[in-house]
């Protein structure tokens, strides 16, 4: 069970309670109502508000990473039994190398474990200090402002008591939507991180075919245990990467969009507190955004070190039919697998940073026509 998997335990728990994952039930309407009421509210504040650019700014940002949460949300729902099996797989796979009784595999399994763990626990870290910046960046305002734009038509937002009833919905719901939008995101790069310890245990198994030299017969079926467990590689990243490609590329065009919008901001607010809110706001997207580029990268570069660790075993030393078999190993591998934004981009590191500097770009024009 999943619950003995710290790579993905946490994640999986806090989105099976809110009855995003395996149950339905009534948190699950709890949770999906009021937020999607919050961004119908949202959009048609964009559309309506006539508050200054920095209040537009601010609020797009919000307007965007709510839609992106709740999105997440129905795509989780509609897809849950796609997500399940995945989870199944992994599970599948990690008990089977758990029980190889290899030390380094062990020690591969034990360490991404613990990097989840704290992965898991630093994201929920960043979720709650950017759920205090939502709550106290209205007390900073030198105008009566909410946590996020929004507005009911036929009611004045600003006007008492409906200003502090609408300030304790927004507080109230904020938690839950940290808990839609961060655990799914850790939840991918735990999948992505398992992954690579899928291709660092082929590269170890690769390397250690030369201690089976002198029986032909048990080399050729270790070969061919090497090329099944390549061809279920292959199969878990491709599920990951069709389940996750289409909100990378909304992320994607978001996150540029959200970051160079926010640097703006950052220049025009009012206040030191406010400047630091909204450097908790970009130091919480960055860190989510930034960990899914990272790992995805890392995923690229270990597929690539297959076919290394297979040309390193000396393969050329052993029988044809197993020199055969090798060289398909190698082959298939230097086609590595990988995640991709919009099954069009590899999600590399040279893709985040060339994000990063359009994103710049951007800001520096903004800058420059506001003054």
């Amino acid at each position: 069970m999943f619950e003995d998997i710290q790579l993905i335990y946490m994640n999986v728990k806090i989105l099976k309670f809110w009855s995003l994952l395996y149950d339905n039930n009534w948190r699950r309407y709890v949770c999906l109502i009021p937020t999607t009421f919050l961004v119908f509210t949202q959009f048609y504040y964009m559309f309506m508000t006539h508050e200054g650019i920095d209040a537009i700014i601010r609020n797009s940002y919000m307007l965007v990473l709510w839609f992106n949460t709740i999105l997440r949300a129905y795509i989780l729902i509609y897809d849950s039994e796609k997500y399940q099996n995945l989870i199944k797989d992994l599970e599948k796979h990690f008990y089977d190398l758990m029980n190889s009784n290899d030390f380094y595999i062990q020690s591969l399994l034990d360490e991404v474990n613990s990097m989840g763990k704290v992965m898991s626990k630093g994201n929920l870290f960043l979720g709650l200090l950017t759920c205090i910046g939502f709550a106290l960046y209205p007390l900073f305002a030198e105008e009566k402002v909410l946590p996020f734009g929004s507005m009911i038509p036929g009611v004045n937002e600003y006007k008492s008591p409906f200003y502090e009833v609408w300030y304790a919905f927004q507080m109230i719901i904020t938690p839950m939507g940290c808990c839609m939008y961060i655990p799914y995101t850790t939840l991918i790069v735990s999948f992505i991180m398992f992954g690579i310890v899928m291709c660092k245990t082929l590269q170890h198994r690769l390397r250690t075919l030369k201690l089976f030299n002198q029986n032909p017969l048990l080399i050729y079926q270790q070969v061919i245990n090497c090329i099944k467990f390549q061809k279920e590689i292959i199969s878990y990243i491709e599920i990951v990467n069709r389940l996750t490609t289409f909100i990378f590329m909304l992320e994607f065009i978001a996150f540029g969009t959200l970051l160079c919008a926010l640097l703006f901001l950052l220049i025009i607010v009012d206040s030191s507190a406010q400047a630091l809110i909204v450097c908790a706001y970009i130091t919480m997207i960055f860190a989510q955004i930034l960990a899914l580029y990272w790992y995805a990268n890392e995923l690229m570069e270990q597929n690539l070190q297959i076919a290394a660790a297979a040309y390193d075993t000396e393969w050329f030393t052993f029988e044809i039919p197993v020199q055969k078999n090798i060289q398909l190993l190698i082959l298939r591998a230097q086609k590595p697998c990988s995640i991709k934004v919009g099954n069009m981009y590899l999600m590399t590191l040279e893709l985040f940073q060339a994000l990063l500097n359009a994103s710049y770009s951007y800001f520096t024009l903004l800058k420059r026509v506001y003054g």
